[in-house]
């Protein structure tokens, strides 16, 4: 069974189990090159395989890279970040984090913040935690003042329909009231008659 199977995978009918170069990267050996590519947060690959040794991300359009995307490159060697534009808010702390793990940090002195304008130029592994999270600060008053616009305005549809539950009940009372009036006026003009109409029989 073995047999038949290494011979379908030989003749293509089974893929092999290789590594496939990310696109739009070129691949040789265990070095990866994504350079120049234009490479967005978003349009960069997924995945490098786990025996790369060299990345080429340098001189794209990374503002940051997504979580855990280099943490399973245990042979990775060096990895060419510089020429991005590097955006050292939130989002840059898993990249600031994975440089400090660095043993040589040398090789990452030219990875450096190209925004917010008070940290540009700064060399993103030597940027404290404190000044990252400080950019981050607008986030949270953003969400906070949404939030608690969000909760007024909640409170306040809460008002306007329990002002309008009670106008209704009011006037389902008021409508009530004459109805049970208007019933007992009835019942008086019934009992009024009734004598009356006695008498009538009487005379006749």
């Amino acid at each position: 069974m073995i047999s038949w199977i290494l011979f379908l995978s030989l003749l293509g009918f089974l893929p092999l189990v290789t590594p496939t170069c990310p696109s739009p990267c070129q691949c040789s050996a265990n070095i990866v090159n994504c350079m120049s590519g234009k490479l967005t947060k978003s349009s960069l690959p997924a995945s490098f395989s786990p025996s790369t040794q060299t990345i080429f991300l340098n001189n794209n359009l990374l503002t940051s890279i997504p979580s855990g995307l280099l943490d399973n490159l245990q042979s990775l060697q060096v990895a060419y970040l510089w020429g991005n534009p590097w955006e050292c808010d939130c989002d840059i702390l898993y990249l600031r984090s994975w440089l400090q793990w660095q043993q040589n940090r040398t090789l990452y002195r030219n990875v450096v913040c190209a925004s917010p304008e008070h940290l540009q130029g700064r060399i993103i592994a030597y940027l404290s935690e404190d000044e990252l999270i400080s950019t981050c600060q607008y986030w949270y008053c953003s969400i906070a003042l949404i939030s608690q616009i969000c909760l007024f305005l909640f409170i306040l549809l809460q008002a306007v329909l329990l002002l309008f539950i009670i106008l209704f009940l009011h006037r389902f009372q008021r409508i009530a009231n004459v109805a049970r009036q208007t019933t007992k006026e009835i019942h008086q003009h019934v009992d009024t008659w009734a004598p009356l109409s006695e008498n009538a029989h009487d005379i006749d």
